[in-house]
Parts: C-alpha cells; sequence; structure tokens
C-alpha cells in the first residue's frame, strides 16, 4: 500500500523509541459520500467527535454516509491526558443546535446516530437539557433513525444522567477508557468507581449499555480482565477496546502497540466473561460499528 494514499494515525514524532507498527495504517478519506458527509456537517456548522478526536476511521465511516456528532460546542473543561479535544471554558451553548443535529442527520439519511459531547462541568445540570432536546428532535424528524449517546461524567449528578438518558435513545454509553490504575494519570478528573455507578444507573433504568477502553497505556492483561469483571457486575452490555494513539506530543505517551491477536484474545475473555458483545482491534473506537450494537 503506498504511503501517498495512506496515513499514519497520531503523533508522527511521538514514538521513535517505539515505532508504530504496519497495522496502524487507513486509507486517506476519499469518495462521493464522505465529502456529501463533509458537506452537511459544514453546512449546518457542526461539530464531530471524528474530527475533534483525531479519529482514525473517519474516511471509513464518512464514506458510509456516518458520523458521530459531538454537542455542547468543542470545548472541553476536563484535561485528560489523552484527548485531542480542546481544553478550556466553552462558550455559551447554542439552544438551536438539537435541530441542526436533527436537520443533518435527516440530509444524510443515517439509519443510526452516534451523539456524544464535551464534558461542561461548569453547567449545574451537565448539558442535559441539550442532550433530551437533540436525541427527541432526531426522533421527531426521523423516527426509524436508532440513536447511541456517548455521554460524559455528570460527576454523580443523578438527576442530569437521568435527563440524558430519558429521550428514546437505543443505546447509552459511556467510556470508563482506561483501568482503575491508571485513572487519576489519564482522567485526573473522573473516578473509576464513579463511572461504574454511572453504567449502573444507567442499566438499572432500562437501557442497552457500552463503554471503552483504550489500551496500550501501560495497563496489565490481569488490569484489563478486572475493569471486565468489574463492568459486567455493574451491568454493561457491549464494550469496544482500541488502541491508544498519542495525538500530540503534549499528550500522555504510548506506551505499548498491542497485536491483533492480542485484541482478539481479549475478545475472547470478555464474552467469557459475561459480556453480550465486544468490538475490539487496534483501531476498533467507540463508535465503530455502532449500529450493530442496537440489537446484540
Amino acid at each position: 500500500m503506498s504511503d501517498k494514499h495512506t496515513i499514519h494515525i497520531g503523533n508522527l514524532s511521538a514514538c521513535k523509541k517505539n515505532p508504530k507498527p504496519s497495522w496502524l495504517r487507513v486509507k486517506l478519506p476519499t469518495g462521493k459520500n464522505y465529502q456529501q458527509v463533509r458537506k452537511i456537517v459544514d453546512e449546518h456548522k457542526l461539530h464531530t467527535i471524528c474530527e475533534s478526536g483525531n479519529c482514525p476511521n473517519m474516511g471509513e465511516c464518512w464514506g458510509a454516509g456516518t458520523a458521530t456528532f459531538m454537542i455542547l460546542g468543542n470545548v472541553c473543561t476536563r484535561s485528560c491526558t489523552f484527548c485531542a479535544v480542546a481544553t478550556g471554558r466553552p462558550p455559551v451553548y447554542d439552544t438551536q443546535e438539537p435541530t441542526r443535529v436533527a436537520q443533518a442527520i435527516q440530509k444524510m439519511g443515517v439509519k443510526h446516530a452516534v451523539i456524544t459531547s464535551v464534558n461542561r462541568d461548569e453547567l449545574k445540570d451537565r448539558g442535559a437539557a441539550i442532550w433530551y432536546e437533540t436525541v427527541r428532535m432526531i426522533k421527531k424528524m426521523t423516527p426509524k433513525t436508532t440513536i447511541e449517546t456517548l455521554i460524559p461524567d455528570v460527576k454523580g449528578t443523578w438527576e442530569a444522567l437521568e435527563k440524558m438518558i430519558s429521550a428514546g435513545q437505543e443505546v447509552v454509553s459511556h467510556n470508563m477508557e482506561t483501568v482503575a490504575r491508571l485513572y487519576r494519570r489519564v482522567r485526573p478528573q473522573a473516578k473509576y468507581t464513579r463511572s461504574l455507578e454511572q453504567i449502573q444507573r444507567t442499566k438499572t433504568y432500562g437501557k442497552r449499555t457500552k463503554s471503552g477502553i483504550m489500551l496500550g497505556l501501560g495497563e496489565k492483561k490481569e488490569e484489563v480482565y478486572q475493569a471486565m469483571d468489574d463492568l459486567v457486575a455493574h451491568g454493561l452490555d457491549i464494550l469496544t477496546l482500541g488502541q491508544y494513539l498519542q495525538p500530540t506530543k503534549m499528550h500522555i505517551e504510548v506506551a505499548e502497540f498491542v497485536h491483533p491477536e492480542q485484541f482478539a484474545h481479549f475478545k475472547e475473555e470478555g464474552l467469557k466473561r459475561g459480556l453480550k458483545y465486544v468490538e475490539a482491534g487496534p483501531l476498533v473506537r467507540s463508535s465503530y460499528h455502532a449500529e450493530r450494537h442496537v440489537y446484540v
């Protein structure tokens, strides 16, 4: 595969002592469908985590006419050491955003939509009202569209959580991101046990639950198994496992590039431990093949 037709994801110079393996190559985003999605996103002045998060699957997903929309702006109040999304004081949110997102999804003819957001810790309701209105508007304009909402940590504001997940979406996802030991380093403003409780409360509410973990941050196999057990015990249905890729030199370094065979092993382990569905691979991200997670 010629270099002019592929891109290496993440910081190209950050891993000289640990060079990227051949399996971390993806095709450049091209094609009619990709250009159409690009046009609609721009016209409606929307944000996508595909772009803000430097997702390696953007070409594949956009080429298939799908995208993960990021609501409540593109500036996050958190400073997670792995994330490419900008950190700072977010601007005032746009109350018309739910309508614009729904219109874009209608134009794209999306059968399954994934919605996510930055953390808005400065808001009393953590942005729950906009979350609710976005899902309701999508369901109103395109009733047959199924929806996954990838929601942030609500910091124990359980009233906000209930508002976020009560609008009619089929799947509710909240990413753990890493194992318990690495939380303070990777997610300094989050808590492992609190995120587990958020997933459990979501399951108790009656929703299909989903989460994601990045590998290659220095975790041990036993810690991944423990995370799986913890998630199953708290009602998780679906788990995604992907390779962490350093966005810039300012972010936490990659400790290891996990081989595809190891991902396959973790998938088998997850299913053995009681998860209903596991999506695992170096380039897997939380929204990858999300349409498959609605009915499993």
